[in-house]
């Protein structure tokens, strides 16, 4: 008897395996604050910043003994007085040299000594380094008597050179530090490979290090030139004569013991603050990058 083989059947697919649940994404807890909660006190904050820039506008372009609260009809008698009648011009040009200067030296100085911090072992570095830092507790006030004895001996009192001098000074250690701290953060391969190709240390810190410390020097550069734009006790002290005066002290003379011009008072002091602004708007990318200390993509 002939039997049929039987024919193979497939077996039913199967289902798939159900996919895994998604994992619950975890909400934060500033996620669930509601935005007003966030919103109001930045106004608030917003406000009170910036009501006293609205009050100096205000002062220094309407009308001598007007008492709108509304610059109009708008004037600026105010700035044409501090300008020319109140010296401002000199003042400018005065406080423009001493923060360039100031400037540039506190940068080069501290490029060379935060190069040493970071690339050369020696002795006495952790003393040196703990000797910096103390010295940021020391108020500028205490350094006037010794730098003034130091000024007068040198025949250098009612010289910008003694201001710049003292604001370099003034603003060394902190800028060696964090120099120092930009430097440590470029890899010392980079250096290396390129004495390998025939480079002495000069020319390879020059092409391969001092690019890539952008954002640092920046950020010192524009503290020193800040600092030293603004400071008034150094320039009080070893400044006499009226046309090497800073405008810090300028602004100082525009209040009088019995009154106060406060029309020429605000124009002074929006003379004085347009440039700093003028400066941070220019290179805040850099100054935020430079906070950062970033580290170096290689």
């Amino acid at each position: 008897m002939i039997t049929k083989e039987a024919t193979p059947v497939a077996p039913a697919p199967q289902a798939a395996d159900p996919a895994p649940p998604r994992p619950k994404k975890h909400h934060r807890a500033w996620d669930e604050v509601p935005r007003w909660h966030i919103y109001l006190p930045l106004s608030i904050y917003l406000l009170f910043t910036l009501i006293p820039f609205y009050w100096i506008l205000l002062f220094a372009l309407r009308p001598s003994g007007s008492t709108s609260l509304v610059p109009w009809p708008m004037t600026f008698d105010h700035f044409e007085k501090v300008w020319t009648e109140r010296s401002f011009g000199t003042y400018f040009e005065n406080s423009v040299l001493v923060g360039v200067a100031t400037l540039v030296m506190t940068t080069l100085v501290a490029l060379a000594g935060g190069y040493a911090l970071a690339r050369f072992n020696f002795k006495v570095k952790r003393a040196f380094m703990l000797g910096l830092l103390c010295s940021q507790f020391v108020p500028g006030a205490l350094l006037l008597v010794p730098l003034f004895e130091i000024f007068a001996e040198l025949q250098m009192i009612n010289s910008l050179t003694s201001v710049i001098i003292a604001e370099t000074v003034f603003q060394l250690p902190l800028s060696i530090i964090l120099i120092s701290n930009f430097i440590k953060n470029v890899p010392y391969s980079l250096e290396e490979a390129a004495w390998v190709d025939g480079c002495n240390r000069f020319t390879a810190f020059r092409i391969v290090v001092l690019p890539l410390l952008r954002p640092g020097l920046i950020a010192v550069g524009s503290f020193a030139f800040v600092h030293s734009w603004n400071h008034f006790l150094f320039a009080l002290m070893f400044l006499n004569n009226q046309d090497k005066q800073t405008i810090p002290v300028g602004l100082n003379t525009l209040m009088g013991a019995d009154s106060v011009d406060l029309g020429a008072l605000a124009a002074g002091g929006i003379i004085a603050a347009v440039p700093v602004v003028i400066v941070f708007a220019f290179i805040q990318k850099w100054l935020i990058t430079g906070f950062s200390a970033g580290a170096v993509k290689g």
